[in-house]
């Protein structure tokens, strides 16, 4: 017997007031639901992970189905599905909760050893009130439980629930509450947001932090020209010690400055045999690994190329989808503009390439 995580992502965001439903808009570099989906798969917590999903999706060992009109019609197609899988206890957790923490996750875990359904929650900060016909009452906000998800439950209990009722719900533990069944409340998680409108997802905006990144390398004759990960066809290579890739290095550094995690020459010092004639993009491993582990994502790269010489109309494509390739992002997100310097100095007669970044990431 194992337990189950069901991530229900098949709404249809009628309040979000989007083209595209909120489940699939872009957060943090990745659909929303994915920040759920991965939360879930680093918690290790699941032998099983079942997205239930109107838009086709598809991920190694992890089960996708087809959702329903309404979201306990999803979550019944979801224990239909599950209920000849050995399944102990189920996790249901709504997609428009991107910021799951793996710590609520095992906290749900272990009250769920004694208890056979529970759900966390957060108490009111508001004054509550609430209307019956044209009176307004006072309600004790001590009193209020503002659910949250995910809601978890032993399967054999809630499927036998589902299985009977024939009403709207909108969430599991509305049901159980209906049939007077336990439920085990624990106080959830504040980041845990749900985002429902367009101002919701406004609010959880992230703050943002720019790195400014600047490289410059002379050419030389018969050494290969690499300009953002890409082989560029042209008479000279730019002298480094490593294959003098520019606009990787301004890009590195740029990065490096918006998290403060000094320059490119203290990951790669130019005195250390070890990085004689790397290529740049793998220069970008240990910086890509400083991102993800500090919980940083890419905004937005804006990158001058300056030189004469190649023109940059010419490798513009081939340079956005290799740093797209290369850093993980949409190219979107990039943006390359080529500069020449009017003929003047080392840069105008040709004898040099430099490159300037900015870079922006939010945490």
């Amino acid at each position: 017997m194992s337990d189950c995580f069901i991530l229900l992502s098949a709404g249809k965001s009628k309040r979000f007031k989007s083209k595209l439903n909120k489940q699939f808009i872009t957060y943090k570099n990745k659909p929303l639901f994915e920040h759920s989906l991965k939360v879930a798969i680093q918690s290790k917590l699941f032998k099983k992970i079942l997205i239930v999903s109107n838009k086709k999706i598809k991920y190694k060992n992890i089960e996708v189905i087809k959702g329903g009109a309404e979201r306990h019609l999803s979550t019944q197609k979801a224990l239909n599905y599950l209920k000849n899988k050995k399944i102990k206890n189920v996790f249901i957790h709504d997609a428009a909760r991107p910021n799951l923490s793996i710590n609520l996750l095992k906290k749900l875990k272990k009250e769920l050893k004694k208890n056979k359904a529970v759900v966390p929650y957060l108490k009111s900060e508001n004054s509550v009130k609430y209307k019956i016909k044209n009176k307004i009452n006072n309600l004790s906000r001590n009193r209020v439980l503002l659910t949250q998800t995910p809601q978890c439950f032993n399967f054999q209990e809630i499927f036998n629930l589902y299985k009977k009722n024939k009403e709207k719900i909108t969430d599991e533990a509305s049901l159980y509450l209906r049939n007077n069944k336990k439920i085990k409340f624990i106080l959830g998680d504040k980041r845990n947001i749900k985002i429902t409108t367009i101002e919701d997802f406004n609010y959880l905006k992230s703050e943002n932090y720019y790195g400014i990144g600047f490289d410059i390398h002379r050419l030389i004759k018969n050494k290969k020209l690499f300009l953002g990960g890409v082989k560029i066809n042209y008479h000279s290579g730019l002298k480094g010690h490593s294959d003098g890739d520019v606009i990787l290095h301004a890009i590195i550094d740029g990065l490096l400055g918006a998290m403060r995690k000094s320059d490119i020459g203290t990951l790669f010092p130019s005195n250390s045999n070890k990085f004689k004639n790397i290529r740049s993009k793998n220069m970008l491993t240990p910086v890509l690994k400083l991102i993800n582990d500090n919980n940083f994502s890419i905004d937005n790269i804006d990158i001058n190329l300056i030189c004469e010489n190649p023109k940059v109309s010419k490798i513009r494509n081939r340079i956005l989808k290799s740093l797209s390739n290369l850093l993980s992002i949409n190219k979107n997100l990039i943006n390359l503009k080529g500069k020449t310097v009017e003929k003047l100095g080392i840069i105008g007669k040709e004898q040099a390439i430099a490159c300037e970044v900015i870079c922006s990431l939010s945490k």
